[in-house]
């Protein structure tokens, strides 16, 4: 198994005729993602690349079965994008758009959850399940077919761990980027809970930065409700208090959010922390070749 997506996942492009639509909607099907639809207002009836294109994501889905929404589509716009794909009746919403209007998003993430339909991002790099499905940005040669399962709010950082993890043999269940914008979909605690679920994921790995509670908060979920093992790494150990760095959403204000905090939570829970991004795969590597106990 996988969480979120797999190769039976059927995926509807928000945006698919602009270019960056266009350029990934080509990578994710060289990957082996199965886009049956794209959806560009006024241009429906027509094919593009060889995809249906339709006027709306619910025609989309009434004509082909689409149950993911990929959303290229720029952020002035995203939020309504987000909320269509939700009223056209998906399961999975994945926005990379950044800097989408804060309150644009306070109202759509309502929407969709009333729908009980599920968002990553905004700014996210996606999900990809190697070997089934990738809906995202990432370069899918970089990720190898395996247990570990990685859930992360920064795309770059995701993709070096990746890589080292690969590097050493070992593969990953599903990859997640849970995006870094403030006002987002599916958290730390919420991925962690479909990883703790899937029978094909054996240990997992986080990867947070400064700004808000949500590592926190997945230690405590680690400590109460996990059985597999975790290690996390935090980025920004330096970062000055008060300002923000990369992510709108990482940011130390009044002595919160801080690096330190957050490693401390993991580790006053008995996971592993990464001391540095060039030692997690080899940290990675001694829980699970070792077959050490939960940590």
């Amino acid at each position: 198994m996988s969480i979120l997506v797999n190769e039976e996942s059927r995926v509807v492009v928000q945006g698919i005729t602009g270019g960056e639509g266009t350029f990934h909607t080509r990578q994710m099907r060289e990957y082996g993602t199965n886009v049956v639809a794209g959806v560009t207002p006024g241009k429906g009836g027509t094919v593009y690349e060889g995809v249906p294109i339709f006027n709306t994501v619910r025609d989309a889905k009434e004509n082909t079965g689409a149950d993911a929404a990929a959303v290229f589509v720029r952020a002035a716009n995203a939020a309504d994008a987000v909320m269509e794909a939700a009223e056209g009746g998906v399961d999975l919403v994945v926005c990379f758009a950044e800097g989408i209007p804060v309150l644009d998003m306070v109202f759509a993430r309502r929407y969709l959850d009333e729908r009980r339909v599920r968002l990553l991002g905004p700014n996210t790099p996606g999900v990809i399940s190697p070997g089934k499905c990738k809906i995202g940005v990432m370069a899918g040669y970089i990720h190898r077919k395996g247990s570990v399962g990685i859930v992360s709010r920064s795309g770059t950082l995701t993709y070096e761990a990746v890589h080292q993890l690969t590097l050493l043999d070992i593969g990953q269940s599903t990859c997640v980027g849970i995006g870094g914008d403030p006002i987002g979909g599916l958290s730390f605690v919420d991925v962690l809970a479909l990883f703790e679920k899937d029978p094909e994921t054996e240990a997992v790995v986080l990867i947070g930065e400064i700004g808000g509670s949500q590592e926190e908060e997945a230690a405590e979920f680690f400590r109460y409700h996990m059985t597999k093992p975790l290690v996390a790494f935090i980025a920004g150990v330096t970062a000055p208090s008060g300002r923000r760095m990369g992510h709108a959403g990482a940011i130390v204000s009044r002595g919160e959010g801080g690096a330190r905090t957050k490693i401390e939570a993991f580790e006053n829970v008995g996971a592993v922390v990464a001391k540095s991004l060039a030692d997690l795969g080899e940290t990675v590597a001694h829980i699970v070749k070792g077959k050490g106990p939960r940590m």
